[in-house]
């Protein structure tokens, strides 16, 4: 068996630390520029001091995620870790591995290439290996036929192919689950979730199945993800951004012993969690009630169904670190049509399901992963604070206040960009750049969405669109969420000016002209 490799180290590069110092120089710089008599005033200086208390908090509350990655994994997953390779090493094995695998008209060559990792990974394992693939298309079933065919790799690894009669991820998956279930996985057997553009790094599952040995009360993990994008360099940008945020925050999670999802790209469960017909047709028909929309189904997320499954029925979940799966991106058509199609997908994603996670309440839950998901709400408000303080001061107040504010975006979101860099092993100076772009749009995007839960898009397999099955009385409710969309960002635009004391004399201002102006 091939030695696992070693956890990436960080990548000390001069022109990244020299690009550094000239991003805080600049800063630095542009803030001694400022106007001396600038905050002399009371109202400019309160503006200042309650974006103040407010980056403090945001601030404090990433830094203590960092504080518990860096707990989770220094000390409990580098024990678990030890644990593990001395289980391997005692000859533990699981009896078999299984393969959940979607595609649906996937590049042939990111289809070999997957293949290609899951034979290497059994052939590392020395397991045996079955491998159930949900497609919707006999393009993909050729590919992977052809491709096991002209192999000549050892291995033993029994493929099933299901073809799912109606559209949609979610039914491919659950028609893959029940075939897993009639070849006979069952049990403590491990069942890989897998998409059909993700890359397994050598010694993944080798870092994962142990786990499951030595902690009987978890039921699925999840793993570290990197991006290899092929079309514009900020699409890399953007997601190398995100995922080493979703890396940073993850390690925070798994201390609690709780994830915030169960990416679909990769992701291990124990086969008896997800061969059970209560989480396959959870999987399968996921829905939610809305007042407003009344019942509708979920497109997309089914990563997320899978995660609020196994958190309602109180499972563990863990995440590793140092077990690396690589997802290929292939941008066909317009960069702004494609991110904001990811925005409004991922974001509808953590709204839908985090609303009802939230009720299952802290007990069940647990309070810090309680508490994470209703800070998903509070900061889609928050990120926007900033934005509006110091441009509504600058159009009430002084102009001058609107000069600082590409500087407090440069200083909050260097501030955070410093923790990210450790986490995504090296120094990018466009990343404070690209953290406020992503935290901007994404805030802006859930707000939209927040009143129209069920508007989805969903557009690999068949380009599914929940738009047209929204009911009768679609135009109604379209205008109700319209409404209630323009009145919360309102008193949201108010609330912020009155908390800053942004509003011109005093905060009685409005109500006086509004009184002069109707009365």
């Amino acid at each position: 068996m091939a030695p696992l490799t070693e956890p990436e180290r960080f990548e000390w590069r001069a022109r990244d630390v020299f690009a550094l110092y000239l991003y805080f120089a600049v800063l630095a710089a542009g803030i001694v520029s400022l106007p001396a008599d600038l905050v002399k005033t009371s109202t400019v200086s309160g503006i200042f001091g309650g974006l103040g208390l407010l980056g403090i908090w945001r601030f404090a509350w990433w830094f203590l995620h960092f504080v518990r990655a860096q707990i989770y994994t220094r000390v409990v997953y580098a024990r678990l870790r030890r644990e593990g390779a001395a289980l391997w090493a005692s000859g533990w094995r699981p009896r078999e591995v299984a393969f959940m695998m979607t595609t649906f008209k996937e590049d042939p060559g990111t289809t070999r290439a997957v293949l290609d990792s899951i034979v290497g990974e059994l052939v590392r394992l020395g397991l045996p290996g079955r491998l159930v693939v949900g497609s919707g298309h006999d393009s993909d079933e050729m590919v992977i036929t052809a491709h096991l065919q002209q192999m000549d790799t050892p291995v033993d690894l029994q493929v099933v192919f299901v073809r799912q009669t109606q559209p949609g991820k979610r039914v491919a998956i659950g028609l893959a689950l029940r075939a897993l279930s009639r070849i006979g996985v069952s049990g403590d057997t491990p069942v890989v979730f897998l998409d059909g553009d993700s890359l397994m790094a050598p010694g993944c599952l080798q870092r994962c199945l142990p786990l499951f040995e030595l902690e009987p009360n978890m039921d699925a993990l999840t793993t570290l993800e990197r991006a290899v994008v092929y079309g514009p360099i900020f699409m890399q940008k953007w997601l190398d951004l995100r995922f080493a945020q979703r890396h940073l925050t993850m390690n925070s999670h798994a201390l609690s012993r709780k994830v915030l999802t169960l990416t679909g790209r990769l992701s291990v469960y124990r086969a008896r969690a997800v061969l059970d017909e209560a989480f396959i047709r959870t999987v399968e028909e996921d829905h939610l009630y809305d007042w407003l929309w009344g019942r509708f189904r979920f497109l997309s997320g089914d990563d997320k169904s899978t995660w609020y499954s196994l958190l309602e029925r109180g499972s563990e979940m863990r995440y590793v670190p140092d077990a690396l799966v690589y997802t290929i991106e292939r941008l066909d058509g317009p960069l702004f049509d494609r991110v904001t199609q990811n925005l409004l997908r991922w974001s509808g994603n953590m709204l839908r399901n985090g609303r009802r996670a939230i009720r299952l309440g802290p007990r069940r839950v647990g309070p810090f992963i309680w508490w994470c998901i209703v800070d998903q709400r509070i900061a889609m408000w928050s990120c926007l604070a900033g934005p509006v303080a110091l441009l509504g001061g600058g159009l009430l107040i002084d102009p001058a206040l609107i000069l600082t504010f590409p500087l407090w975006v440069m200083l909050t979101r260097g501030l955070q960009s410093v923790l990210l860099f450790s986490y995504h092993r090296r120094i990018d100076v466009t990343f404070p750049v690209v953290l406020y772009f992503n935290q901007i749009a994404a805030s802006i995007v859930k707000i939209y969405i927040l009143f129209r839960l069920p508007v989805q898009r969903w557009a690999n397999r068949g380009d599914q669109r929940a738009n047209d099955a929204l009911g009768q009385g679609w135009r109604w409710k379209s205008g109700v969420a319209s409404y209630l969309t323009l009145l919360w960002v309102s008193l949201f635009v108010f609330g912020v000016l009155l908390f800053t004391g942004a509003l011109p004399n005093g905060p009685h201002f409005f109500v006086v002209s509004f009184l002069d102006t109707f009365l």
